[in-house]
């Protein structure tokens, strides 16, 4: 099996309303998934349905080869850390973990090296409600790490983190995508989740506007490159001028650079020419960010609205 998680048309309905609407998509062992959308965009009814809390009203769900509804072992197979994650304050952290190691039927003698793993040892003996958020989100992670969980469901997992404690997350993310683990992860700090994931799950009024890899999106969207350009010294504004004759309009950063928007059909010819250039003195590429290509798809909610009107 080398899916994690199938859907297929899947659809959840409350009423009239359509949280999920004929989803289909396939998520891949082994690779880390941002699942994107805007509130209400149907993600965390999508978690429900992977954990096996909600049923679907239509289609087929499978997660590692089971229907997560009918079977409640399954559960022990998947690790979840939900957005805000409450504790019993009374218990230390090594308590909780041991008290829901026993609950998942988990091995307890990984209590102390999660602990350890999320940066929590110093503080395993503290009460959980002496932590402060960015503790209890740490520790919220070593819960949904009990059992070395197959897939593990990650939902606005830097909430509360500071930069140091999110990359420290996003080590042990990759950690897991090397030993072969499913991760999904849903957030809305698109810049920040962008260098750790291997592909997407975007959706919007329950439906996927797309799913894949950021190389076939925006390979799909074909929106240009962004090539920041040094020239040497004394020589921009000249340059500018004979990058305008060429028909690429040249923007001037503070820092010095200037700011090209080549287009992708003619970007290999045109770096070719700009490498050849004597006036530049140095050319960096970028290619479209995943905010740029979740905009163009229009995601956001002000798409939504506008979709509705």
């Amino acid at each position: 099996m080398n899916h994690a998680i199938e859907l297929d048309a899947l659809a959840k309905r409350y009423g009239a309303l359509a949280a999920l609407d004929g989803v289909t998509a396939c998520v891949p062992r082994g690779q880390v998934i941002g699942l994107l959308g805007h509130n209400g965009a149907g993600k965390s009814t999508l978690i429900k349905l992977i954990l096996g809390l909600i049923a679907p009203s239509g289609g087929r769900l499978e997660v590692l080869g089971q229907s997560p509804w009918r079977a409640h072992a399954l559960r022990r197979r998947i690790g979840y850390l939900p957005e805000s994650a409450t504790f019993y304050a009374s218990l230390s952290g090594r308590e909780l973990l041991d008290y829901l190691a026993r609950l998942k039927q988990a091995p307890r003698g990984q209590v102390s090296t999660l602990l350890e793993r999320v940066g929590l040892a110093h503080a395993a003996d503290r009460r959980v409600g002496t932590y402060s958020k960015g503790m209890r989100q740490r520790l919220g992670l070593a819960q949904a790490l009990l059992g070395s969980p197959e897939l593990v469901l990650l939902d606005e997992p830097t909430t509360g983190l500071d930069p140091q404690a999110t990359r420290e997350l996003y080590r042990i993310v990759g950690e897991l995508r090397a030993d072969g683990r499913c991760v999904l992860v849903s957030s809305h700090l698109l810049a920040e989740l962008e260098p750790h994931i291997d592909g997407t799950l975007i959706l919007r009024q329950g439906r996927l506007l797309a799913a894949g890899s950021l190389h076939a999106l925006g390979e799909a969207a074909a929106l240009p490159a962004q090539v920041l350009l040094r020239p040497r010294d004394q020589a921009g504004l000249e340059l500018i001028v004979r990058l305008e004759s060429g028909g690429l309009s040249a923007r001037p950063r503070p820092d010095g650079r200037l700011e090209l928007q080549v287009p992708r059909a003619s970007k290999l010819h045109t770096l070719r020419e700009l490498l050849a250039d004597p006036a530049i003195v140095d050319l960096d590429v970028r290619e479209p960010t995943l905010a740029q290509l979740y905009d163009w798809l229009g995601a956001g909610p002000q798409a939504t609205a506008e979709a509705r009107a």
